[in-house]
């Protein structure tokens, strides 16, 4: 294990969704309220940014090249080139005071993604799967804010959050990606824990939850155990992903959103993107099929 290091001071309002793009050998991640997304490339630590008109709330490679990805209304094709998107499939477009916020491709090439409640009020967010194929699905429903997800090592269970509800539930995938056995994986109970963010999975089939508000990662096990606990350097840990040929460093997020004055002159690197190595190493990241 190392100590946690900064990679890329920058004041991200809501950065969101890191995801390891092999072929580049470059983290990608997203800041929602800046319509922005980045790129930092691993082999030499340059840096990329674009800036769309409207926000992208999470991004994937895909299998034949270019980018899946979402916004406010549901799936995009993303082509960073000319800073454009293509509707693939939008189920929330009649919900205005609805957003798609996070989103990731499990091992069999689909898409999952979940909505939140603008006002982080009401339960009508819901979680759908887009399948290879381009047909969307409604999976799970009645969030506040849904966040994650991310997947065991045999792709059986998926991880998700509420946030807002401070909860991280565990729910079965069948084989034609339906749902099922929804569950309690983890709560968080103390308000120093801020709440339950994204997330990712490493080789040994273990979590790394972010907190946001709690300025730590934690590294939970399978069976829902707290293994470790990593401080941040900034106060809203939003999600992490892990990166690099051998996939042994933590890529770490964050926002500088909802802090006052007093938290801004604590957290002064609040936004930027950290790094990690924890002695364990990640998966590859999935490429989404369609």
């Amino acid at each position: 294990m190392s100590a946690v290091k900064l990679a890329w001071e920058i004041p991200a309002q809501l950065g969101e969704g890191p995801v390891w793009v092999e072929a580049e050998n470059a983290v990608y991640w997203v800041d929602i309220y800046r319509n922005q997304a980045h790129r930092y490339s691993l082999a030499d630590g340059a840096k990329k940014t674009w800036t769309f008109d409207f926000a992208v709330t999470s991004l994937n490679p895909r299998q034949g090249g270019g980018f899946v990805g979402t916004i406010k209304d549901g799936f995009v094709a993303i082509d960073f080139d000319n800073l454009s998107v293509d509707p693939i499939q939008l189920p929330e477009a009649q919900l205005p005071n609805n957003r798609f916020n996070d989103g990731k491709v499990d091992k069999s090439g689909r898409y999952w993604a979940g909505t939140m409640d603008l006002d982080q009020s009401a339960e009508t967010g819901a979680l759908y799967r887009l399948d290879p194929d381009l047909s969307v699905s409604k999976v799970d429903e009645d969030y506040i804010i849904c966040n994650g997800p991310t997947f065991s090592l045999d792709n059986s269970i998926i991880y998700h959050t509420d946030s807002i509800k401070r909860k991280i539930y565990a729910l079965d995938i069948g084989a034609d990606g339906s749902l099922s056995n929804k569950r309690l994986f983890a709560e968080f109970t103390k308000d120093t824990d801020g709440v339950p963010d994204g997330m990712t999975t490493d080789s040994e089939d273990c979590l790394w939850v972010a907190h946001f508000g709690g300025a730590r990662v934690t590294r939970y096990s399978p069976a829902g155990e707290i293994l470790q606990v990593v401080p941040i350097p900034a106060l809203n840990i939003t999600s992490c992903a892990f990166a690099g040929a051998d996939l042994d460093t933590l890529y770490i997020v964050t926002a500088s959103t909802a802090m006052s004055d007093e938290q801004l002159k604590q957290y002064p690197l609040a936004g930027s993107l950290f790094s990690y190595q924890p002695g364990v190493k990640g998966v590859p990241t999935p490429l989404f099929a369609g």
